[in-house]
């Protein structure tokens, strides 16, 4: 492993979206990293194509073994670790053991071992607002803050109101962000099947706070000195991410330049609870006060994106029609005859252990 010039920060899920924009916020405040992950092929890869950086280092290990988690711990000797290695929905509905064992254990092996080896480092738990559960936006409930009662309505909020109770309980400094909907300007191929079929299913007035990836790369980056320890914090974008998911659907696709490629879905029933999906708007303020994060609106979002596709929106236009069209096929809710969205059923058909 390269020499780092001074204590680094260990970064764990450094390959994936959050882990690679922590990596980069980081880095740019100066301090050093030891990034780590599955040894695959592809995060390899991924770290083989960074630009050399003296000041960081690649370390590959499964943290659902506890020597790997000790020996990763003692060989980097951390001043801090922001804990990002996660199985998040879908793909932990549909391998909820492996799920349970890095979301769970994978924390517990690495809490274990920075307490056993590195009692000073700051621990910085990513979490997640799927810890309270379903949320009606129609019962008043108001914005989900710290004090929100944990009711967690799949195994994902689960594992990871589990995880927090594990991170809560270690006698060395912690901090907990529970994260919101994380978007990202990256334009990719497009999403997956399940991907697909899973956000078909929300319901399309569901409330959520999305946060562009970037800014929660700096909430993490920062978290590592701020004077937070102790402290459980909530990460969403500014007010103008205060949104409803049909806004990301319709928001994306047309920044993209296929308006109308997503066909409306379902709202969620008013009169039962239990429907709505496990998002909310969020009261950041203390999280911006402390991290000072809050730096791309949703509608920059946006922008950055259009500019991104430039002339192949153009192109793009002509995908809008067949998507929709194959969209309406697909969706969790064809031929049910249903009014109402629900979530929970379309993911447990879908997933049998989801929600169990």
């Amino acid at each position: 492993m390269t020499l780092l010039s001074e204590a680094p920060v260990l970064v764990t899920g450094a390959c994936g979206l959050v882990g690679r924009a922590t990596v980069t916020a980081l880095r740019a405040r100066g301090l050093p990293v030891v990034a780590t992950d599955l040894g695959s092929r592809a995060n390899r890869e991924h770290a083989a194509s960074l630009p050399a950086d003296r000041d960081l280092a690649w370390r590959w290990a499964d943290l659902t073994s506890p020597e790997q988690a000790r020996g990763l711990v003692k060989a980097s000797a951390p001043r801090a670790v922001v804990h990002l290695a996660a199985v998040i929905p879908p793909a932990c509905y549909a391998s909820p053991g492996v799920a349970e064992a890095v979301n769970v254990g994978g924390t517990r092996n690495l809490t274990e071992a920075v307490v056993d080896h590195a009692p000073q480092a700051r621990f910085v738990h990513a979490s997640s607002v799927a810890v309270h559960g379903s949320r009606n936006p129609h019962r008043g409930l108001g914005l989900l803050g710290p004090d929100t009662p944990l009711a967690p309505s799949d195994l994902y909020g689960r594992h990871k109101a589990a995880a927090e109770e594990v991170v809560r309980a270690i006698a060395t400094p912690w901090v907990v962000l529970r994260l919101g909907g994380v978007m990202t300007t990256e334009v990719s191929g497009g999403n997956d099947a399940d991907t697909s079929y899973f956000s078909a299913s929300l319901p399309d007035d569901g409330r959520i706070q999305t946060v562009d990836v970037r800014d929660v790369a700096r909430a993490f980056a920062a978290a590592v000195d701020a004077d937070v320890v102790g402290e459980i914090l909530m990460i969403g974008g500014d007010e103008s991410h205060r949104l409803v998911q049909r806004d990301i659907a319709t928001g994306y696709t047309a920044a993209l330049g296929m308006d109308g490629a997503v066909p409306p879905g379902l709202p969620g029933d008013p009169d039962d609870d239990t429907t709505w999906f496990a998002t909310d708007w969020m009261d950041t303020t203390r999280a911006q006060e402390a991290l000072g994060f809050q730096q791309v609106s949703w509608p920059r979002l946006l922008e950055e994106v259009r500019e991104q596709v430039g002339w192949k929106r153009y192109l793009l236009r002509l995908v809008g029609p067949p998507m929709h069209a194959l969209a309406v096929r697909r969706s969790p809710y064809a031929g049910t005859g249903r009014t109402h969205a629900d979530p929970w059923g379309a993911v447990e058909r879908r997933w049998p252990a989801a929600t169990s």
